[in-house]
C-alpha cells in the first residue's frame, strides 16, 4: 500500500518542488495539501505547471484528517512550524523544511532568530536532516529538521575535511552565491525584477546570516572544538542554484582524495576530476551535488567548490530522500531524474 503524504505549505516554492518530485514516486500518495492564504483554490490555479496532475485542492491545516496521514512535510515559513507541529499527532512522522528545529541548543536558536523557541521539548527530539551524515538517526526519527540550503552546500565541501583533520580550522572562508528562489515566494521589493536583474550583491555580511548557527553547530561537533568560519552569501539573478567557493589552507590533492573517498558510494554526490570546477547549470532541477577541488597559486592553499539546486538537494529533494529512509523505501526513489539542460 502507498504511504499517504500531507504537504503543509504547498503554495510555496519548496511545497511545489515536493509535489513535482513525489509525482514520480511509486510509494507515496499525496493525500492533503495546505495553504492558509490560498485555501479552497486548486493547485492548477496556484501553480499552472502542475495542471496535468490530479491533486487535492488546498485546505487549511485544521481541515486535514491526520489520522490517515503517514508522514507530513512542513514547508511552512520560519517560526510557523513550531506552533503547527506542536498541535500534530504524536505518532505522525514529520519532516520540517523550515529553520525551526535545526539548532539543538535553544539558546543558539534565540541568538540567531531573535526570540525564544516556542517548542523546546519537541526541539530535543529533532534529528538534523543532512542525509549522508545522519542516516541511522533519520531512519528512526519522528521529526527530521531539514538543513538550510546554504548550510548543506558548505557542509558537503567542508565536513569530510574537518572529520579527517586535514584543514586549518582557523582559516576557512566560504564565499557563496545563491539564486533568488532561496529567498522564498513572498513578495519583497528587493526581489522585484527591476531591483535584482543585471546585478548581484552580498547580504547578511559579517556575522548576521542565520545559517552560521548551523555551521557553528555542525563543524564544532565534528571537530570537537569551536569552529567559526568566515561566510559571505551573495544573491545572484538566477532562479535556482547555489555555488559555494571554499578557500582553505591545506593540501589540495589531499582534499580531493578525502572528498573522493568519503563520497565514492553516494548516489547524489560526485567529486569531479582534480582541477575541474562545477557549474550550477549541471545540477539544475536535480538532487545531485558536484564538487571540485583546485590548487591555489600559493602553495598550501586550495579552493573547494560545490554546486547544488537550492530547491531540490538543498531542500525538497533532501526532504524526500529523508522521507524514503523514514518510510523504508530505497533512498533514491523519486530522485534519479537527470538535471535540466539548458
Amino acid at each position: 500500500m502507498k504511504k499517504k503524504i500531507a504537504i503543509l505549505g504547498a503554495s510555496g516554492y519548496t511545497g511545489a518542488e515536493l509535489i513535482r518530485l513525489i509525482a514520480t514516486h511509486p510509494g507515496f500518495e499525496i493525500a492533503a495539501l495546505t495553504g492558509e492564504r490560498k485555501a479552497g483554490q486548486s493547485m492548477a490555479s496556484v501553480f499552472p505547471f502542475l495542471r496535468h496532475m490530479a491533486l487535492p485542492d488546498l485546505v487549511r491545516i485544521d481541515e486535514v484528517d491526520f489520522s490517515v496521514i503517514d508522514l507530513a512535510f512542513c514547508a511552512l515559513p520560519h517560526a510557523t512550524s513550531q506552533a503547527v507541529i506542536s498541535t500534530l499527532p504524536r505518532d505522525l512522522r514529520i519532516i520540517d523544511l523550515s529553520a525551526d528545529f535545526r539548532l539543538r541548543d535553544p539558546a543558539a536558536y534565540e541568538k540567531w532568530y531573535g526570540k525564544p523557541h516556542a517548542a523546546p521539548e519537541i526541539q530535543k527530539e529533532a534529528v538534523y536532516g543532512l542525509t549522508e551524515f545522519y542516516r541511522d538517526e533519520i531512519r528512526a526519527a519522528r521529526l527530521v529538521a531539514g538543513t538550510g540550503c546554504n548550510a548543506a552546500t558548505g557542509q558537503y565541501a567542508l565536513r569530510p575535511l574537518i572529520e579527517a583533520g586535514v584543514v586549518d580550522l582557523d582559516d576557512i572562508i566560504l564565499d557563496l552565491k545563491c539564486g533568488v528562489s532561496g529567498a522564498g515566494r513572498a513578495l519583497k521589493e528587493n526581489l522585484l525584477h527591476a531591483e535584482l536583474s543585471e546585478g548581484t550583491h552580498a547580504y547578511a555580511v559579517g556575522s548576521t546570516h542565520r545559517h552560521l548557527g548551523e555551521f557553528d553547530q555542525e563543524f564544532s561537533l565534528v571537530a570537537g572544538r569551536p569552529v567559526h568560519i568566515q561566510f559571505t552569501p551573495h544573491l545572484v539573478p538566477m532562479n535556482r542554484g547555489i555555488l559555494a567557493s571554499c578557500w582553505l589552507k591545506g593540501d589540495a590533492r589531499q582534499f580531493h582524495a578525502v572528498l573522493s573517498e568519503r563520497y565514492c558510494a553516494e548516489s547524489f554526490l560526485e567529486v569531479l576530476p582534480f582541477g575541474t570546477t562545477p557549474s550550477t547549470h549541471d545540477v539544475r532541477g536535480s538532487n545531485y551535488v558536484h564538487i571540485g577541488v583546485v590548487g591555489d597559486r600559493q602553495p598550501g592553499r586550495a579552493m573547494v567548490a560545490v554546486v547544488l539546486d537550492n530547491l531540490t538537494k538543498g531542500s525538497s529533494g533532501q526532504a524526500l530522500q529523508n522521507a524514503n529512509l523514514m518510510m523504508g523505501f530505497d533512498e533514491a526513489e523519486g530522485l534519479m531524474a537527470p538535471p535540466l539542460f539548458p
